[in-house]
């Protein structure tokens, strides 16, 4: 009877532990740059010995990936996206049921020389040097433990990014100097942590405009990265009311994440703004989104704003550093008063993967109160009416509200691996002036909120051999607009309005320890939806969506 009941525990133990070894697990994480920056649509491939073939997943918008219904057993996974060497983990051992959690993070060519030491000697050093070209800085970030934990290294690093920028944003009131310098410093902190000061201080005479930015972040276990920030904005303010008192901007910003079950992502924060001009005017700016992934390759997303998006990242550039000065706030006067532009955006998108096409459909809805409109040329005349620019010849203009609802269909294709285009169909409602000859007295009380269309098409690509990347786009609208069509719009179609052109150029120099590129931003390049109004004094100035601005400089990485 005890010899029946051995055999039967055993039985049942060896069944036990075939079905728990049958158990799937999975591996998933996030894909940044050397920057932190989350990077979307990059494959990332999981292999085993015992799959050769492998299976092959992309990230999403915040460089998540997730390959599930794993085996039991040794996997490499690998990162590779357009512009980045390849990032490779090898020798990952996945258990039965287990959840790893694998972070990669791409780099460029020239990062991975940066950490090259100068002599190779023994066999074990051309092993170390070839895994630095694989991996660079993602080795040190992340390794799998023996319990499936991920453990991060506890290195610090420095990283320095300065810039020379010559020309002016022609972006209205608020636009930077015409000569600036900036700057951003990033330090590694507590393991997971990342200390960021950035700033963008004008030349010039009399109070030149400034910003200055310091943040902190932290990377948690799940992927999430929480972030704090406080901004300081000075702004250049033009005689014609620098009596009145410079205008001064603080603003404090959070933002967090969080994935639900590996199903819904919920990314959420806000910014406090306070303003000091002529009294002091005070905002909050939440923001948010809800993400869910109805499959691998289908995302249902609702998303919330009260400010227009910062596209310099969205563009693909990280240009060094990130250009704070075109982030808010948005003032204009009415009446001799300061007024901030307040806004509220909803927006519900599909967005589906199909090979190397992705595809978005949305719907959204906009309210702007206080819009500020962006206007060309040197006023003269009714001061209590325009905020003007001291360094661009452009001013800003209250246009009032504009409530409107439309919708966006957007299509995005690889042709080459060095080559991505994107097409954007919207419509919606934009703020127009409609006729012409019309004067700054009339224009108020005919300032109407109409519907237009808007087609833009965006390629971007690089030329390997010499490293040239570029962005060149352009946007038509189907009549007369002084406001974007899908001003909030944050896809990877959004495109300046008209032609545009981004260049970023690595320079071969030896004499400065880290590396120099060349950057030219050109908008709007054939001025184009310029809308002429007269003046008290007889002068035309003209209101537009965009105004044409050349601006270029040199930028360092140490």
């Amino acid at each position: 009877m005890a010899r029946k009941l051995g055999c039967l525990l055993a039985l049942v133990m060896v069944a036990v532990s075939a079905y728990a070894a049958a158990v799937p697990g999975s591996i998933s994480g996030y894909v940044k740059n050397s920057s932190g920056v989350p990077q979307m649509g990059v494959a990332v491939e999981i292999v085993s010995p015992q799959a050769p073939q492998g299976s092959t997943v992309f990230t999403d918008a915040r460089g998540y990936y997730k390959a599930s219904g794993l085996s039991a057993g040794a996997y490499q996974v690998k990162a590779s996206a357009f512009s980045y060497m390849p990032s490779l983990r090898e020798n990952i051992a996945l258990r039965a049921g287990a959840n790893l959690i694998v972070n990669l993070t791409l780099t460029t060519l020239f990062e991975a020389v940066q950490w090259v030491p100068p002599r190779r000697t023994s066999p074990q050093q051309d092993d170390d040097w070839k895994w630095t070209l694989r991996t660079v800085t993602s080795r040190p970030i992340l390794r799998v433990l023996d319990d499936g934990v991920a453990a991060k290294s506890k290195d610090r690093t420095l990283k320095a990014q300065v810039s020379f920028i010559a020309g002016s944003e022609n972006e209205g009131f608020g636009s930077a100097a015409e000569m600036t310098t900036q700057f951003r410093l990033d330090q590694s902190i507590f393991s997971a942590g990342t200390l960021t000061l950035g700033g963008n201080v004008g030349y010039g005479s009399g109070t030149p405009a400034a910003v200055v930015r310091a943040g902190y972040s932290h990377q948690m276990a799940d992927g999430s990265r929480p972030e704090l920030a406080l901004t300081v904005r000075r702004f250049a303010m033009p005689d014609a009311v620098q009596h009145d008192g410079a205008l001064d901007a603080l603003a404090f910003s959070v933002a967090d994440g969080i994935t639900l079950a590996d199903l819904i992502e919920l990314n959420f924060g806000g910014e406090f703004q306070a303003i000091d001009f002529r009294g002091r005017v005070t905002a909050f700016r939440p923001h948010g989104s809800a993400a869910v992934h109805l499959s691998p390759n289908t995302v249902l997303q609702y998303r919330y704003a009260t400010s227009q998006p910062n596209t310099r990242l969205a563009k693909g550039f990280d240009t060094a550093p990130a250009d704070l000065s075109e982030s808010g706030p948005r003032v204009s006067m009415r009446g001799d008063r300061a007024l901030l532009e307040h806004a509220q955006h909803h927006e519900l998108s599909v967005s589906r993967r199909l090979g190397n096409n992705r595809v978005q459909v949305a719907a959204y809805s906009d309210h702007v109160r206080d819009a500020a409109l962006v206007g060309v040329g040197e006023v003269t005349a009714d001061s209590s009416e325009f905020l003007p620019d001291v360094y661009s010849g452009t001013f800003t203009y209250n246009g009032g509200e504009l409530s409107t609802q439309g919708l966006r269909v957007v299509a995005e294709r690889r042709f080459l691996p060095n080559l991505t285009g994107t097409l954007d169909y919207g419509y919606g409602g934009v703020i127009a002036l409609p006729g012409s000859g019309i004067s700054w007295q009339e224009a108020r009380a005919l300032l109407r909120v109409e519907h237009r269309h808007a087609a833009a098409i965006k390629l971007a690509g690089g030329v390997p051999h010499c490293k040239t990347h570029w962005i060149a786009s352009y946007k038509w609208t189907s009549g007369p607009a002084l406001t974007p069509v899908d001003m909030f719009n944050a896809s990877p179609g959004e495109s300046d309005p008209y032609l545009n052109l981004f260049l970023r150029q690595p320079l071969p120099v030896s004499f400065v320890p880290g590396h120099m590129e060349a950057l030219l931003d050109l908008r709007n390049l054939l001025a184009q939806g310029y809308v002429p109004v007269l003046g008290q004094d007889g002068q035309t100035l003209y209101l537009v969506q965009s105004s044409r601005s050349i601006r270029g400089g040199l930028a360092f990485t140490f």
